[in-house]
C-alpha cells in the first residue's frame, strides 16, 4: 500500500483502525499475526472502510460479458439476502475459484462428481436440483445461506469462510481471488 493511500486510510479510520476494527470473534485471534506480517489490504468505498487480509499471491482473469453478468447476479442476490458487500466479495471469490464465474453444466469426465453452476454445488449433497443450482440467483442464495450459518464469517479470512461453506479439497485456493472479487464488488455494488 503506498504511503499516500496508507495515510488516507488511517485518516479516515483513525485510531479505530490502528487499534483494531474488530471486536468479538476476531479478538480471540488478536495474538495471531495477520498474513504473517504482510500488509493488510483495505478497500475504501465512499466513507466506508472495508478491511480484509489479502492472503498470498493474487490471481486475476479478464471477464467476458457472461462472467460479468454472473458477478452482477451474485451481487444482486447478496443484496436480496440483505447481506453486506463482504458477503458478495466472498461469494464472487468462491465462484472465481470454482468456475471462473461461468455457470457450468455437467462436464462429463472432467466433472467433480455431480458439481454444477457458479459455485460447483452438488445436487447429491443437497444444494438443490440441477436446474436450481445452475440458476445464478438460486445458487448464490444457497451459498449465502451456508455462509450465514458460519459463526463469525464477517471477521474471518475469506478463504476460511468460503471453505467452511464449500468444503473443498483445496481449502486455501479461494484466497487468490480476494482482490479481484473486491474490485468487482466495488465496481458494481452501486450500479
Amino acid at each position: 500500500m503506498n504511503t499516500m493511500l496508507r495515510k488516507s486510510v488511517l485518516g479516515i479510520a483513525g485510531l479505530a483502525f490502528t487499534g483494531g476494527v474488530f471486536a468479538g470473534p476476531v479478538a480471540a485471534h488478536a495474538a495471531e499475526p495477520v498474513n504473517s506480517g504482510k500488509p493488510v489490504a483495505v478497500a475504501v468505498q465512499g466513507d466506508k472502510l472495508i478491511p480484509h487480509g489479502v492472503q498470498g499471491a493474487q490471481s486475476k482473469i479478464t471477464l467476458n460479458d457472461e462472467q460479468t453478468a454472473n458477478a452482477k447476479a451474485i451481487i444482486a442476490a447478496t443484496k436480496k439476502a440483505g447481506l453486506p458487500e463482504r458477503a458478495a466479495v466472498i461469494s464472487i471469490a468462491t465462484s472465481l475459484q470454482e468456475s471462473k464465474l461461468e455457470n457450468l453444466g455437467h462436464l462429463g469426465d472432467r466433472n467433480d462428481h455431480d458439481s454444477l453452476g457458479l459455485f460447483q454445488q452438488r445436487p447429491s449433497s443437497g444444494w438443490g436440483t440441477p436446474e436450481q443450482i445452475t440458476d445464478p440467483e438460486y445458487s448464490t442464495l444457497a451459498f449465502l445461506k451456508g455462509l450465514k450459518q458460519v459463526d463469525g464469517w464477517q471477521d474471518m479470512p475469506l478463504t476460511e469462510a468460503a471453505q467452511t461453506v464449500q468444503v473443498s479439497a483445496y481449502p486455501d485456493a479461494y484466497a487468490q481471488w480476494e482482490q479481484q472479487a473486491a474490485d468487482i464488488v466495488a465496481q458494481h455494488w452501486n450500479s
